[in-house]
């Protein structure tokens, strides 16, 4: 069996998780979920995690809450992001058995849209670097961040995309917060894929053509809404009267549905849903999906979602070369890093 590394796991650097702490013990919501899971801050816990499955690595990132969500001045976003992206590097440099590689925290509301700390940890050996789906509620193609875009495209580094919405976001316009944790849900899914149509549509993907894209949870709701996404968008403008969305749709340099199969990645992180993975397999080609579990996001605190997403994966009976591209090469490939010996 050859080597399966997880591409999306998150964990805090000890240093951080500590600052976290005094800056934003009160957070609330994803900040309950993250405080009762050790996974995400003990190492010796992670470590027994990843020792439980044979052939079997993590890639670091940073998990919640986003930066700027705590951090109110362009100073405090940039020193919490140095102090990741410090810590993964360290951590790594001792850990390799375990964890091949990291992704770097930048923010888009550092002064620089994140430019010259995504230059520092790419120097530093990150795999990439990782944003959200949104900049404290702001769209990702505001005019603001065009300088994170322009860097990314020449860095030729990949982007992974994590979702980001909380219970402050309500589910109809009539109430003041959301209700159940539909936000998290249903939300961060619609969220995933309302930030890349932005990216598509703004043509940040059309002036940047050499941008490297990872969608978190199999792009969420996209694979389910290639009808709406596909011949739905065929006809973009047609359901509006006071926008030209039918000369913008003309003017993208594809059809729109071909963005998401092509121009996108997607990783398997499912929650251990069989039908979502089969679908999200059936939507992206294969060379642009990545294997990936969430860890440790799971009820059982991290056991669950290694087990059960390689349990899926391996129930599909992938022929080697398609095992091996999902498991680790497309990973080497849209990193540029070689990652398994």
């Amino acid at each position: 069996m050859s080597m399966r590394v997880d591409a999306y796991t998150h964990f805090f650097p000890e240093r951080f998780f500590t600052k976290l702490n005094e800056v934003a013990g009160d957070y609330k919501d994803m900040g309950k979920r993250i405080r009762s899971l050790p996974a995400l801050f003990d190492l010796d816990v992670r470590k027994k995690i990843v020792d439980g499955h044979k052939d079997y690595q993590q890639i670091l990132s940073y998990p919640q809450p986003p930066i700027e969500r705590f951090a109110k001045t362009p100073a405090g976003i940039d020193e919490f992001c140095r102090i990741i992206n410090d810590g993964f590097a360290e951590l790594i440099a001792k850990e390799k058995d375990h964890f091949p590689g990291w992704v770097a925290q930048v923010s888009l509301a550092a002064p620089d849209a994140g430019v010259a700390e995504a230059e520092r940890a790419m120097k530093m050996g990150a795999l990439g670097v990782q944003i959200y789906t949104n900049v404290a509620g702001k769209p990702l193609d505001r005019p603001e961040y065009a300088p994170f875009w322009k860097k990314m495209n020449e860095l030729g580094a990949p982007i992974w995309l994590h979702p980001a919405r909380g219970a402050e976001t309500p589910d109809y316009p009539d109430e003041k917060k959301s209700l159940y944790e539909i936000w998290w849900t249903i939300g961060w899914s619609y969220e995933t894929a309302c930030a890349m149509l932005r990216l598509v549509y703004s043509k940040i993907m059309d002036t940047h053509p050499n941008l490297k894209i990872i969608t978190h949870h199999f792009a969420g709701i996209v694979p389910m809404l290639e009808g709406r996404l596909g011949p739905g968008n065929d006809v973009m403008g047609n359901r509006t009267t006071d926008e030209d969305y039918v000369g913008l749709r003309k003017s993208l340099k594809k059809r729109p549905l071909d963005y998401f199969k092509n121009d996108f990645w997607a990783d398997t992180a499912a929650f251990t849903a069989e039908p979502a993975t089969k679908c999200g397999m059936e939507f992206f080609p294969i060379d642009k999906i990545v294997f990936a579990s969430d860890c440790p996001f799971d009820p059982e605190g991290g056991t669950m979602f290694p087990r059960e997403t390689l349990r899926i994966l391996d129930k599909l009976k992938m022929d080697k070369a398609t095992s091996d591209k999902v498991f680790y090469k497309n990973l080497e490939a849209v990193t540029g890093k070689t990652l398994v010996k």
